[in-house]
């Protein structure tokens, strides 16, 4: 589908710019386009290395395991089956610190680490856990802290004031990640009531 809009987008800008002339114009855009996509690529995956890196020591140092210990009254209540086996708590912990912390790239694959433990638990295979449901909505809309990324792409763009979307990514963020944590628990004991019956 994507294929499709991207053909389409083409088409018309090629079919415009020949009779109004502006295919010179066009053809510089092109040129111009794909070398600021390289350089954003490369500024991004910098960060990314970074806060990979970054994320990594803080776990070998024990620093997510202090924060998991913090964390711990709330995650207890977001993700109850997997504090009470145990098992993914620290990997559960760290992505959602790196997630708070605007580091999604270096959330994906502590998220992947602890799918894969409360995996280990799931007695039907071929479901998700309502554990594994929290954590997949958590990484798709967490409260973020720091929205590093929004914040590289904004100064890669050349925006004047690129921090000052902060206030707004709080209220956003902590919002949305509530309301899905709030359905994921609603659906979760709505689910174990259906088996029941």
């Amino acid at each position: 589908m994507l294929g499709v809009c991207f053909f389409i987008l083409i088409s018309v800008s090629v079919a415009a710019a020949i009779p109004t002339g502006n295919f010179g114009a066009l053809s510089n855009a092109i040129v111009d386009g794909a070398a600021q996509a390289v350089t954003l690529t490369l500024s991004l995956a910098g960060m990314m290395a970074l806060w990979c890196g970054v994320m990594r020591v803080l776990q070998e140092a024990g620093v997510i395991r202090l924060l998991a210990r913090v964390l711990s009254p709330v995650l207890r209540l977001v993700f109850p089956d997997a504090w009470r086996s145990g098992r993914a708590c620290e990997e559960i912990t760290a992505s959602v610190s790196a997630n708070i912390l605007g580091i999604g790239n270096a959330a994906t694959p502590l998220a992947l680490s602890a799918m894969a433990k409360l995996q280990e638990e799931n007695p039907t295979p071929d479901t998700a856990t309502d554990d594994m449901i929290t954590l997949s909505v958590l990484a798709t809309a967490p409260p973020a802290l720091l929205p590093t990324t929004l914040i590289a792409l904004r100064r890669a763009a050349g925006a004047a004031r690129p921090y000052e979307i902060v206030l707004p990514v709080w209220i956003t963020s902590a919002a949305c990640a509530l309301f899905g944590i709030v359905l994921c628990r609603l659906f979760a004991r709505a689910g174990r009531g259906r088996r029941r019956d």
